[in-house]
């Protein structure tokens, strides 16, 4: 149970847990006969959101095995930390990067990209996702070879992919990865609509974290495609799961001179 209960040498009996929590009053609750604030959770039903930790004022929720709290400047005033003008030309710079410098990437600044990673959001707190990283570049060639082979044997997966296979296959030894020096696996075995969504939230928060340390990615959907289609190649990998997110990572070896033009999507105001 990774709340342990509160801390009554902080506690000040102001009552914030009782609402943060994600389910209010469900496992906080106000004891009237010692008045004093009390956590209970016998059926160990809390999703350890951490919103209790976050908004106690006084520091009280005892924790274990949950990760790192920690506090910064501007914590309550995210906007003071960015700009949106400065956020929105960042986000417009991030781009599909599909030619990449064979330097490797070091270990440090992948952790970072992987830390990043697991502070998104998802639904629930459910956090089933594992992560791997692929760096073998014979490894990540025989999984292009699979799946490559996986597509030529079905005629209409053939007829989709052949000719982007066959033109990268000209300038790249792993056409499907461009070569990329690091491929990056999100996977859970939690088979939900919901869980294809929290992967696309933490693999867009990966591909921004990269592009802040100066490197590069690009969503791999065949691979998605391919995992789901063809369980075996999962062996290749040696992973599990059911849902996947795939994204290549390094340092770009392109240079763009102009954001490409993206047309507002149609909106309605409903007021």
């Amino acid at each position: 149970m990774p709340i342990i209960g509160i801390d009554y040498d902080k506690c000040i009996n102001c009552g914030t847990c009782l609402t943060a929590c994600a389910d209010p009053e469900a496992y906080f609750k106000r004891d009237g006969d010692q008045d004093k604030i009390i956590f209970e959770d016998p059926e160990n039903g809390c999703i350890k959101c951490g919103q209790c930790i976050a908004q106690c004022p006084e520091d009280a929720i005892l924790y274990s095995d949950m990760g790192e709290s920690f506090i910064f400047e501007n914590l309550n005033s995210p906007e003071k930390l960015i700009s949106y003008d400065t956020l929105f030309k960042f986000l417009s710079a991030n781009r599909s990067i599909r030619n990449y410098k064979k330097e490797k990437v070091s270990k440090q600044k992948i952790e970072k990209v992987l830390l990043a990673m697991s502070r998104a959001p998802t639904s629930a707190n459910m956090r089933t996702e594992r992560f791997t990283v692929l760096s073998d570049s014979k490894k990540i060639k025989e999984l292009n070879d699979a799946i490559q082979e996986e597509f030529y044997n079905d005629p209409s997966l053939r007829k989709q992919t052949e000719h982007q296979f066959e033109t990268f296959g000209k300038y790249f030894e792993s056409p499907l990865y461009y070569d990329a020096p690091h491929v990056i696996f999100v996977n859970s075995s939690f088979n939900m609509m919901m869980e294809g969504f929290n992967i696309g939230i933490i693999v867009t928060y990966g591909r921004l974290a990269a592009q802040s340390l100066g490197l590069g990615t690009c969503w791999n959907g065949y691979t998605e495609m391919a995992m789901n289609l063809f369980p075996k190649l999962k062996k290749v990998v040696g992973i599990r799961g059911k849902v996947f997110g795939v994204f290549t990572l390094g340092y770009p070896d392109v240079t763009y001179y102009r954001i490409p033009p993206r047309a507002m999507n149609k909106t309605k105001f409903i007021e």
